[in-house]
């Protein structure tokens, strides 16, 4: 190319004319790019991009071959990587002439140089890439309607990553030069729009640059807001008003949507700024940016993007001054265009971007309605809205929309309001509550599933969820949502809200129930889940008894509306019905009814014998096959309503008590009409209301009677021998394998409900009886027996005489139970039960996190062979099992702890064969029997029971715990085919989860055991089966006051408790469970070694290893924020506490990777510089991190990114006076360029 050429080529590129002074004259390329090319030439780079050309057609090519494609990628970032004319090549190819692909493949070679070769590139190198970028900005790309997003995009950000090494201290007028690109055209102003927001995302959203560049331009970015801001509405205010003038003129179209582009591009970016620049910028001019969003609502290609403008600005925190001029939004005009856009959006039926857009719409109302409630009746003196009406109505409109999802949307805003001090008493308010309340009961109806068409939420439904499992999941979310806010609606209004609820209960009873055509499969003229007598029904029952709570709480004692109660009781009673899902809703409104009957306990009787029919409930033609799901519902339901009634009214229950005693005797006496569940409930009712007897011996003669049966049972010496061995266990339960049809024949089930009986009413007595609360009662009916040192009265409980009859066979049971899975025994259980002692499938799905099935749920047998029915007996015996050893404690104390010998009798049989019992029953008798145990447990009996059940149980823990994760290590590192087909994935995920729980389940025993201040929180977040990611928290602060309980401390003393507790929590940081790392190394870690220090035990290898750990958890943890912070803080407690005694530390110092040498001898000799005053320890923590940082691990996105390094440029706040970067621009013509890079 000739001189002239280059001169015309740079000229309108933008680049430096070869004259200016310090620029030698070139030929063809600019010199520093033939330097770098030695004797090439151009022709070499039209080579080479055709080369690169071919390879990025082959990479992208679906035909291509895996290896030309690998060839090609390999050859492409070869290029990228060391290649000296990347920046000629990539701008060759990212001429308009090429394809789209190629050209984006060009534009990421210049990213690439911006990125990673920028801090290496010379002046005149950056300013010749600027000007070629800014150039293809100008005049590099297509019409604004016809470039790729992609290209567009690619654009944006190599400008971006400029402004990021350069402005605004080398680039001070990086912002006029945008304003003029702007000016061009269309195309321009839209890519300048992309800059602003990547630059504003980059910044201040994702913060992807140094601490100090980040600052210099984000307050560049806050000095210029004013120009900023007005450039943006300037530029959204012009594009709008040629749209609307063009859009009319069909030969106008393509210049209209091109503006339309710059109008939704200036939204987008003026979304990325108002939710952090200062509220004075978004009022300015008389909330001249409100009244455009508000305006552009109702414009259809624009209403989306204003909206979501509208959403960032109404959902701002901070001081409530700033947010007072919000409130022109509850202005008539701002009211009445947010209306019509929402009616002309929904009145346009269901269309996505209509859908979208009512979405946006109801989240401003939900976000106007929290600042509502935040600056009405705050110090800020903001008065009520005039049209707080029109405002509710509008809000009102979304909760009786179509669609659940908006439905949904409006709960939390509702409660708010009903909630606020001033709000709730506003007439306005309180005049919408009887509509609020009617919507209710519309919304309550289980409608909506996605694969239905039974109703126009359906429609709305399959934009929302996946899956009926998703939204039946959502709902009753939202049921619950619902009713928390109707019971606030009817702390304010409760008259309306109980009318409503009677009125539409007597319609309910009063309309025949229709099963419709989604009828039940095992009866037709029964209701499904599905059927709409059914939903009704049930959101009936659901409204009913939200209502019913507030009306006795909120009304006093006369103006309760105790005859109309009674009256809706009565119709509730005399409704009869055979159809177990209605049945199962009449039981649910008798109980929610049943208050009245405190004001009239004449009712109780009718209430009982409706009841107790429930629980006797059959359906005629099952009474030969297995009971359905609803059935067996039914009959709980009925059994839990008599125990809740016993339980919440003892007072009131007591005169009936004979009453009651003997229809429950009447019951009993028949073996096959109840299950032995349903036979205990009802025992277990009659011991609650035993309590109130207040009397010890009569309580206790009542208890030996009611237990006779079991006591006939449980000792007889049949049962003693069946219980002592395994072999006569399984074949007196049937699980030998003698049955030769294992789907219908079950010769032994009623040896099993015998065994089941026993133990079922063995929990419910233990569990239900007590003495009395108040000491005086207690004392004067004879439970008090003395005094403890302290001063703390010493109970008994009447039921111990006789639970501690039975305590040698239940722990033979035990001992037996833990025997069954040793191999011998499972080998005897046969192809017929092999599976028997197998996890349930529900509790897989729930480890799993599978929904469960939806579907007929309540139409399937709950068995459906006698291989399930034994797996069921199986794993509910276990459980009650150790439900009794869990509860024994506290409802016996004294009695059970004082039992002789109990330790040896737990170790023998709770604790026996350990090593067989599987992970899934292992974890609940850690949770239900062990945890219990130690929690109830007296502080005198420690060390003789607690301390020699812990010791070896800690131990063992410890090494079936490091062997577990060390398999599930090893299989990461493996990958065998033939493993695999033996052990398929789900059945490693589930395992892998099983241990992951089991882990959480001893780190948590451990902690409530030996730490104080712990307990409830990680018991709640322990139960949780399958929440394996849950959210950490980035700041974590580790509890200095954790100290060491007194069973800790007891523990502790014992030195090999001491050495598996330590090894445990230690060993447990570099387990791939985040969640047991997080809570272990904030509560446990610490206070464990720091008690262990106290005994001098520790020698300088175990010191070591100790650190050691800390610091192998944050290779494995450290990508999790919680975690890093949490263990960061850890290992420095150890090392500046044990680096003055252990000088070996040091050496593990060292051997972190990429450590300082000089930084860890500057920490080390002010930590062992005693006369030295100590830095702040957040200071010296932080300098402790940056020494460790070489292992903490990286998320595996960040692992093998290549580094980009941004240097920080001069200070720009200090010391610089104001008319230098003038001076800058007003002494130079020529040389102007280049001094915008100056270092």
């Amino acid at each position: 190319m000739s001189v002239a050429g280059w001169r015309l080529r740079s000229a309108a590129l933008g680049c430096p004319s070869p004259q200016f002074p310090g620029c030698p004259r070139q030929r063809g390329l600019p010199s520093f790019f033939r330097r770098s090319l030695g004797i090439m030439s151009w022709d070499p780079v039209n080579t080479l991009c055709e080369q690169l050309v071919k390879a990025v057609t082959v990479t992208m090519d679906p035909a291509s071959t895996q290896r030309y494609r690998l060839e090609a990628l390999k050859f492409c970032e070869e290029f990228k990587e060391k290649s000296p004319v990347c920046v000629p090549c990539g701008l060759k190819l990212a001429e308009k002439t090429q394809t789209a692909i190629v050209r984006h493949f060009g534009l990421q070679i210049l990213e690439h140089v911006v990125k990673f070769r920028w801090n290496t590139m010379t002046r005149l190198e950056k300013v010749y890439l600027k000007n070629n970028v800014m150039g293809l900005i100008s005049n590099g790309t297509q019409n604004i309607l016809e470039e790729e997003s992609h290209i567009k995009d690619v654009v944006s950000r190599i400008v971006v990553e400029m402004i990021k090494r350069e402005w605004p201290q080398h680039w001070p007028d990086m912002l006029k030069e945008l304003d003029t690109l702007s000016k061009q055209g269309e195309t321009q102003t839209e890519l300048v729009m992309f800059i602003l927001l990547r630059l504003a995302e980059d910044v201040v959203t994702f913060q992807t640059l140094p601490a100090q560049r980040r600052r210099d331009i984000q307050q560049t970015l806050t000095q210029n807001m004013d120009k900023i801001f007005s450039f943006l509405l300037n530029t959204l205010q012009q594009n709008v008003n040629k749209y609307r003038r063009m859009k009319v003129d069909a030969s106008q179209e393509s210049k209209a949507q091109a503006n339309c582009r710059v109008g939704i591009a200036a939204l987008n970016t003026l979304a990325g700024y108002i939710d952090w620049v200062a509220m004075n910028h978004i009022t300015a001019d008389n909330c001249k940016l409100l009244e455009m969003l508000c305006l552009l609502l109702n414009e259809p290609e624009l209403q989306v993007g204003a909206a979501e403008c509208l959403l960032i600005v109404v959902s701002r925190k901070g001081k409530l001054e700033d947010r007072k001029p919000l409130m022109v939004l509850f202005g008539d005009v701002a009211m009445h265009y947010i209306l019509s856009a929402a009616q002309t959006a929904d009145g346009e039926g269901l269309v996505e971007k209509h859908y979208v857009f009512l979405k946006r719409l109801c989240q401003v109302l939900c976000s106007l309605g929290s600042q509502l409630c935040a600056l009405v009746g705050s110090d800020s003196d903001v008065e009520t809205p005039a049209n707080l009406e029109k405002f509710l109505e509008s809000f009102l409109a979304f909760t009786t929309h179509p669609s659940q999802f908006l439905r949904s949307s409006t709960q939390i805003t509702w409660g708010a309001l009903l909630r606020h001090e001033i709000l709730s008493r506003d007439p306005r308010l309180l005049a919408i509550i009887p509509n609020y309340l009617r919507a209710s009961m519309t919304n309550l109806v289980k409608v909506g599933f996605p694969s239905k068409t039974d109703s126009p939420s359906c429609e709305y439904s399959r934009f929302d969820f996946d899956s009926d499992e998703d939204f039946n999941c959502f709902f009753n979310s939202f049921r619950a949502q619902q009713g928390s806010v109707i019971r606030m609606a009817c702390r304010l209004d409760p008259r309306t809200g109980f009318q409503m609820a009677g009125e539409w209960l007597k319609y309910q009873l009063s309309t025949p129930v229709e099963a419709g055509p989604t009828n039940s499969k095992t009866n037709e003229s029964h209701c499904s889940i599905f059927s709409p007598a059914f939903v009704q029904w049930d959101a009936m029952t659901f409204f009913l008894e939200s209502i019913i709570s507030p009306v006795f709480r909120t009304l006093e004692k006369e103006e309760i509306p105790v005859s109309d109660g009674i009256e809706l009781l009565q119709l509730v009673l005399r409704f009869e019905t055979k159809d177990p899902l209605i049945l199962s809703c009449v039981l649910s409104n008798v109980s929610a009814l049943f208050p009245f009957v405190t004001y009239r306990p004449e009712y109780l009787p009718e209430v009982l014998s409706k009841l107790f029919a429930s629980v006797t409930f059959e359906v005629v033609e099952e009474s030969k096959a297995p009971r359905t799901r609803a059935v067996k519902n039914v009959r709980r339901h009925a059994c839990s309503s008599i125990i809740k009634m016993c339980r919440d009214y003892p007072e009131l229950v007591l005169p009936n008590f004979d009453m009651l005693y003997n229809h429950v005797k009447q019951l009993l006496s028949n073996e096959l009409l109840l299950t032995q569940m349903e036979k205990c409930a009802l025992m277990e009712a009659l011991v609650l209301i035993s309590n109130q007897f207040k009397d010890y011996e009569r309580q206790k003669v009542f208890l030996e009677e009611l237990m006779s049966p079991v006591v006939t049972l449980w000792l007889s010496e049949e049962m003693k021998r069946v219980l002592m061995n395994s072999e006569d266990f399984i074949r007196y339960v049937g699980a030998d394998n003698r049955i030769t049809h294992p789907v219908t024949e079950d010769p032994c089930g009623l040896n099993r409900s015998r065994i089941s009986f026993c133990v079922y009413t063995i929990l419910g007595v233990v569990k239900r009886a007590c003495w009395p609360a108040s000491l005086e009662e207690a004392k004067a009916g004879g439970f008090v027996v003395g005094y403890m040192s302290n001063g703390n009265p010493i109970y008994r409980n009447p039921c111990s005489v006789q639970v501690l009859k039975f305590f040698d066979n239940l722990l033979a049971l035990i001992r037996t139970h833990n025997n069954l899975y040793t191999p011998e025994i499972v080998a005897k259980l046969g192809e017929n039960f092999a599976k028997a002692l197998d996890m349930l499938e529900v509790e897989k799905n729930a480890i799993l996190g599978l929904p469960q099935p939806l579907l007929e749920l309540y139409d399937s047998p709950v068995y459906k062979t006698v291989v399930e029915r034994m797996q069921g007996f199986f794993c509910t015996l276990y459980d009650n099992c150790f439900h009794i050893l869990g509860s024994a404690g506290s409802s016996m104390q004294q009695d059970f702890y004082s039992v002789e010998g109990l330790a040896a009798l737990l170790l023998n049989s709770a604790f026996v064969n350990l090593d067989n019992i599987p992970d899934y029953r292992l974890r609940p008798m850690l949770r239900i029997f062990v945890k219990p145990l130690v929690l109830s447990c007296p502080s005198e009996h420690y060390e003789s029971l607690i301390c020699p059940i812990l010791g070896p149980l800690f131990t063992y823990l410890q090494m079936r715990l490091s062997q577990k994760w060390q398999v599930i290590s090893q299989r990461s590192l493996l990958c065998d085919e033939d493993t695999a087909e033996d052990n398929p994935e789900s059945q490693e995920m589930l395992e892998e989860q099983l241990v992951r729980l089991l882990t959480r389940e001893v780190m948590d025993l451990i902690a409530v055991c030996c730490v104080s201040k712990k307990g409830a929180e990680q018991n709640s977040a322990v139960a949780a089966d399958g929440d394996d990611e849950e959210m950490m928290s980035a700041e974590v602060t580790v509890p200095s006051n954790s100290e060491l309980t007194e069973l800790g401390k007891c523990l502790m003393k014992q030195e090999d408790v001491c050495t598996a507790l330590l090894i445990t929590a230690y060993t447990s940081l570099s387990w791939k469970d985040t969640l047991s790392c997080q809570r272990t190394t904030s509560h446990l870690c610490w206070p464990l070694l720091k008690q262990g220090l106290t005994r001098n035990l520790m020698n300088p290898d175990a010191v070591i290893w100790f650190f050691t750990s800390v610091l192998k958890g944050l290779q494995v943890h450290g990508q999790h924020d919680g975690c890093m912070a949490a263990l960061v803080h850890l290992a420095f407690q150890v090392y500046e506490a044990l680096r003055p005694r252990y000088a070996e530390l040091k050496t593990v110092m060292e051997a972190v990777p990429e450590i300082q040498k000089e930084s860890l001898e500057q920490f080390d000799s002010k930590l062992l510089n005693v006369t030295l005053k100590k830095m702040a320890e957040k200071r010296r923590k932080d300098h402790f991190k940056r020494l460790i940082a070489g292992c903490i691990a990286k998320p595996l996105g960040e692992q093998f990114r290549k580094e980009v390094h941004i240097r920080n440029l001069p200070s720009l706040f200090k010391n610089v006076q104001p008319s230098l970067q003038s001076d800058v621009l007003e002494n130079s013509e020529d040389g102007a360029l280049i001094a915008l890079f100056e270092p």
